[in-house]
């Protein structure tokens, strides 16, 4: 396995790429769209959801019987996606597709994901294939040029012409950001979190029913703790000749549900390996420009963690689509005596954006500028 991969110039190379949205009529589907329309790499030239959406143009197949358009990414669907005919996903030619982008429950990323990739890339938003040994969890700006080549032996393993590349959960997004610059310059030990998770993070099938969520603070959320735990680690980890080699430090989540639109809120205590006071941590974050700095990929942020002296923030309404919901903030960065280089921190992501659909359109762009779509 070579560790490293050769980035090149793609300006010469700005054919767009044709790419196919799969689980299109569900939330996660519609964000896809969202951040596609109008990109000036990819194309959508395809769009698929289960049987009972398929076969009618993607206009008539979000609107329900009483003629309610079912939109939920903001603003209104760009035109050109209307007239798309949906097709069945499990019967997706991708003959002509350069890339797929998948946004399906993970029982049915399972199936349909490895058919895709036998002949083109996939990136994901599911579960599904994140414990693999022969697959990285790509969070841009931290690890997407780190893990990169771990795709290739995923292909060579499976004999497929693609690759599945899942994104993480989006609860872990902005810990594993957060987390990054103080790994480089001071190591870590150990990391305790807590999240205030908002609602949109469960979908609106089957969501959170409305009656438990209004005044009240769910505080269990399953399999999300252990998502948060194994993912950090296998984003933070090495590639070595076996895989990915977990970081050590554990990491321990408590993951709770707070009448919170969009956004998801942690509050974060770290050891650090090496002293580590305030100040310093907020350098290292300012100072943090992500893997895909002077790439210009068309999504990055240009500060990956924006981090706020005011000890009243971030706050969701007032940060989560800071960067277009593309940065990570963070807040009331202090020191934590319980703990030998203790330090503690609030940090705030935006879970649909940089979380899932326009994340994982930007690691598309990393893969795009390293020559890999």
């Amino acid at each position: 396995m070579t560790h490293g991969t050769t980035l090149r110039d793609t300006s010469r190379d700005m054919r767009k790429r044709r790419v196919a949205v799969v689980g299109a009529t569900g939330v996660a589907g519609q964000q896809f769209l969202a951040a596609l329309a109008g990109h000036p790499w990819f194309e959508v030239v395809a769009l698929a959801a289960s049987a009972r959406s398929a076969g009618v143009p993607y206009g008539q197949a979000i609107r329900d019987p009483s003629g309610a358009r079912r939109w939920w990414a903001g603003g209104e669907p760009a035109p050109e996606f209307l007239a798309l005919t949906v097709a069945d996903a499990a019967k997706l030619s991708v003959d002509d597709l350069d890339l797929v982008f998948a946004a399906v429950e993970s029982d049915a990323a399972r199936e349909l994901e490895p058919m895709y990739a036998r002949a083109v890339p996939v990136i994901s938003t599911a579960a599904a294939f994140r414990s693999e040994t022969d697959t990285p969890i790509a969070l841009p700006g931290v690890n997407v040029a780190a893990h990169l080549p771990l795709l290739a032996e995923q292909r060579r393993r499976r004999g497929w012409k693609g690759f599945v590349l899942p994104l993480p959960n989006c609860t872990t997004v902005g810990l594993a950001i957060s987390l990054k610059p103080l790994l480089d310059r001071f190591g870590l030990a150990r990391v305790l979190m807590t999240s205030l998770q908002g609602i949109s993070g469960a979908g609106r099938s089957p969501g959170v029913v409305a009656l438990d969520i209004v005044d009240n603070v769910i505080p269990f959320i399953p399999k999300e703790e252990e998502k948060v735990a194994a993912e950090t680690r296998k984003i933070l980890g090495r590639l070595g000749e076996g895989g990915i080699e977990l970081h050590p430090a554990p990491v321990g989540a408590t993951c709770t549900r707070v009448g919170v639109l969009e956004g998801h809120t942690l509050s974060v205590m770290v050891e650090t390996e090496r002293p580590c006071d305030p100040a310093a941590a907020a350098e290292a974050m300012r100072a943090f420009r992500g893997d895909y700095e002077g790439l210009g990929l068309p999504s990055a942020p240009a500060h990956p963690i924006l981090v706020h002296e005011d000890p009243f923030r971030p706050q969701p309404r007032l940060d989560r689509d800071a960067e277009g919901g593309m940065a990570t903030s963070v807040g009331r960065l202090r020191t934590e005596p319980a703990l030998r280089n203790g330090l503690k921190y609030v940090a705030l992501s935006h879970n649909t954006r940089m979380g899932a659909a326009h994340g994982a359109v930007l690691a598309a762009e990393h893969l795009c500028h390293a020559g890999v779509l």
